[in-house]
């Protein structure tokens, strides 16, 4: 189904919001509860909650039903039983109001024959009706430019990410990890069972948008392989796309079938998809924010050279192993580079070279903005990793000052355009180092630099980007 401009300004960015069934009271999931995040999250619009037993519900006035609110809602929130929703379709039709976001559970991803009745039930009254649905069984949309954040990461963080989940938790889980680091969200929509409108209808909204640079995709299932095949493979000339794919072994499978109604399908047949569109495909909720962090934030790299700039030799060793691994390589430096790092790299406890092990580049900012503009002079260098460090006790330096702001600062000084990339080693146990890296990591995100926890991460998520990059070119490259 083709969702129009006009369809998606409706459902992105309503000016007034109907929510039938607001109980008067209550912590579940549900009316009462979208009503509280809107009000939460700073939301302009006008907010109609639908209760015939109520005068007013959190300071707002109430309204018996739909027909009696004074104007056309531009978007109905619908969270009441799933044998009334097919009525309240009808309702939303004769008031004018033709997009719906239906919270409701109990259609067919119950896999009964009544849970398949009501679903049936409901895409024929909105075929019948000429009503779009976002559901059932769904979060719905999302926009902190908005301020439509019911959900997520409240009042969350504007960016360039399209995100688009069967899974509402998945969807929250993502907005609110992109959102600490700084990284932040366009568009998102949890489309659950995807009974009128789907995954594929918002993919091609989203690649439509200018708005939108890079897309997030968690799927269980489709049931249009080519429909997605054709889409991915044009909308990922333009902007990538990373997938998240649920359901990839017998147990997550079966899971699947009974959380959305969704056919997983097999891995192989997934692997392909994978490579004819050239999506960039991920396992792990970590693996899916470091490739969207990546994406959004790098863009194609000159080579497939990293230049890793780093305070320790263990780490300078591993961090080059951690490249070469992955599929990248870390390329030996130019003479004239290397007469550079002779003036710049003392003779004890350092390493010359690429990695390049200099704690100094901790410390001194105009030692790490001159390794910086000499990287940017090696051909062979497409990327430029930096480690920040997180000063304690155990590096016999607790006075130091954190020096992420002043970092940032350099780093805009510099002359050249190849991509600096940054890990700040906060993994293990430890709480405290996990919350000072969590607060530099934001820093650098906020200010349009990709960032990770450690130098691993940040090789698989680069490894991929720049296969992602590979691939499109060969794609565009006119065939003889």
């Amino acid at each position: 189904m083709r969702l129009s401009p006009a369809d998606m300004e409706k459902f992105f960015n309503p000016e007034s919001i109907a929510l039938v069934g607001v109980s008067r009271s209550g912590t579940r999931l549900g009316g009462l509860s979208f009503l509280s995040k809107f009000i939460e999250s700073g939301y302009e619009g006008r907010l109609y909650p639908i209760n015939a037993k109520a005068e007013d519900i959190l300071g707002i006035k109430a309204w018996p039903d739909l027909a009696s609110l004074p104007e056309i809602p531009d978007l109905v929130i619908i969270a009441v039983g799933a044998p009334k929703v097919p009525d309240l379709i009808a309702e939303c039709a004769e008031k004018g109001a033709r997009h719906v976001h239906l919270l409701t559970a109990g259609f067919d991803e119950t896999g009964t024959s009544e849970g398949k009745d009501l679903a049936d039930n409901l895409v024929a009254a909105c075929e019948k009706h000429g009503v779009l649905v976002i559901g059932p069984n769904c979060m719905g949309p999302y926009r902190p430019a908005a301020r439509l954040t019911a959900w997520g990461a409240i009042p969350g963080l504007a960016g360039p990410l399209g995100i688009i989940s069967q899974s509402g938790g998945m969807t929250q889980r993502l907005t609110e990890y992109t959102a600490s680091l700084g990284l932040g969200v366009e568009k998102a929509v949890s489309v659950g069972n995807g009974s009128v409108t789907d995954t594929l209808d918002f993919l091609e909204a989203f690649g439509k948008d200018p708005a939108i640079r890079v897309i997030g995709i968690y799927l269980e299932g489709v049931s249009d392989g080519g429909r997605l095949l054709t889409l991915a493979r044009d909308t990922g000339l333009d902007k990538p796309i990373v997938l998240l794919k649920g359901g990839e072994t017998d147990a997550g499978a079966r899971t699947a079938a009974s959380h959305t109604g969704a056919m997983a399908g097999s891995s192989a047949v997934w692997e392909a998809v994978f490579r004819q569109a050239n999506m960039i495909s991920v396992h792990t909720m970590n693996e899916w924010v470091d490739a969207l962090m990546a994406c959004a934030f790098v863009g194609a790299p000159s080579s497939e050279g990293v230049f890793v700039l780093s305070g320790g030799g263990g780490t300078s060793v591993t961090a080059g192993d951690s490249f070469i691994r992955e599929g990248l390589s870390v390329p030996q430096l130019s003479a004239t580079a290397m007469q550079r790092l002779k003036e710049l790299v003392p003779a004890a406890g350092s390493i010359a070279g690429n990695p390049l092990d200099l704690w100094k580049v901790f410390t001194d900012l105009d030692c790490l903005g001159s390794l910086v503009d000499m990287a940017e002079q090696e051909q062979d260098v497409g990327i430029i990793l930096t480690e920040r460090l997180i000063a304690r006790n155990a590096f016999h330096m607790p006075e130091t000052p954190d020096l992420t702001r002043q970092t940032i600062e350099r780093l805009k000084e510099r002359r050249g355009r190849k991509p600096v990339v940054f890990a700040v080693d906060s993994e293990g146990g430890d709480p405290w180092l996990a919350s000072e890296g969590a607060a530099i990591r934001s820093a650098f995100g906020r200010a349009g630099y990709a960032v990770f926890p450690s130098i691993s991460r940040a090789a698989r998520a680069l490894a991929r980007l720049c296969r992602y990059y590979k691939k499109r070119a060969q794609m565009l490259t006119p065939k003889v």
